[in-house]
């Protein structure tokens, strides 16, 4: 069993990670009856909470079928995020998470984010004021480090801990690195087998196959995988990995009948969530996916993804399940 603080879950959580203008309550809530055992907000400016941004306050938006749901906040300056994990906390999260991993130049640019990284006494000071200004566990995602010459994350993850962080989430590559190159594992595994270390240590990035999950188990030892991209209008994900490792057999894939009942599901939530025009925008980037081996797709997923309205895609879905009824993904 793994805890985060007094959560408690099994004894290798999959978690949904925070994703810009993914993660958001609709695709949380499919990814929860997908198989994620911890869905995460995306990540929500301190700045934009304290000055009351819509944007931002909208984000703060959890469903209680999502729990345990951690709230992401990123901010450099301490004053603010103080103030910000105020106004998080009347939410009632389950987790409060700090984000140290953003390697987006806006973010980085202000000491947020991945930003941080540069300041290392900073990032712990700044975690230890939030743990002690709030009851609800605190957890943190983060990076390598900046670059490959500055790489001190077994340091790192110590002084988090010791400063009361209840669990830390690695994305196993540099801000300088962003999103390219292959994730090192090996460095998340020498902060789990630091013997100094007792709470959970997730791995994040390229977990995008179950074998590569189980291999972040069984090779790596580390205590759960956060997912990413792999989830994106694909929410079965972490169900198809969980069956993967109970009996070391794929999961059958998803029927049309399914993909579309989801597709469905997911732009009727969105819509209500965000109204017509923001709904109908915010959901294109999942049809790809939800509909990715169908051959002969194309036309259909453009009229989707350049339609404004969400009568229009309905028709469209309903096409594609009269379409693709008898055909196989391939």
């Amino acid at each position: 069993m793994v805890k985060i603080g007094d959560i408690k879950l099994n004894s290798f959580p999959l978690l949904l990670a925070p994703m810009e203008d993914v993660s958001d309550p609709p695709f949380r809530a499919l990814c929860k009856e997908g198989g994620a055992d911890v869905v995460y907000t995306e990540f929500i400016s301190s700045e934009g909470l304290i000055r009351d941004a819509a944007k931002s306050v909208q984000k703060l938006d959890i469903y209680e079928k999502e729990r345990p749901v951690g709230i992401q906040i990123f901010g450099a300056n301490l004053d603010s995020m103080l103030r910000s994990v105020e106004i998080v906390e009347e939410t009632n999260p389950d987790i409060i998470d700090i984000n140290f991993g953003c390697p987006v130049k806006k973010v980085v640019c202000k000491g947020a984010g991945a930003g941080i990284l540069k300041d290392i006494p900073k990032m712990v000071k700044l975690t230890e004021a939030m743990v002690k200004h709030t009851n609800i566990p605190v957890t943190v995602k983060t990076r390598l480090g900046w670059d490959l010459d500055s790489i001190k994350i077994v340091e790192v993850a110590e002084r988090l801990q010791d400063a009361g962080c209840a669990a830390i989430s690695i994305h196993g590559r540099t801000r300088a690195q962003m999103y390219k190159g292959n994730a090192d594992w090996s460095l998340i595994a020498k902060v789990k087998n630091n013997s100094r270390m007792h709470i959970p240590i997730f791995g994040n990035g390229d977990v995008n196959t179950p074998e590569r999950a189980m291999e972040m188990r069984d090779q790596y030892g580390l205590d759960g995988a956060m997912i990413g991209r792999a989830s994106i209008g694909n929410p079965w994900f972490f169900n198809q990995v969980k069956h993967f490792m109970e009996t070391g057999v794929h999961a059958s894939s998803p029927s049309i009948e399914e993909r579309v009942e989801v597709a469905r599901r997911h732009l009727e939530m969105s819509v209500a969530w965000k109204g017509e025009v923001l709904g109908v925008l915010e959901t294109r980037r999942h049809y790809t996916n939800y509909f990715k081996g169908y051959d002969n797709f194309k036309p259909y997923r453009t009229r989707m993804v350049t339609s404004n309205c969400s009568s229009e895609v309905y028709n469209v879905l309903n096409e594609v399940l009269e379409k693709f009824a008898t055909q196989e993904v391939s």
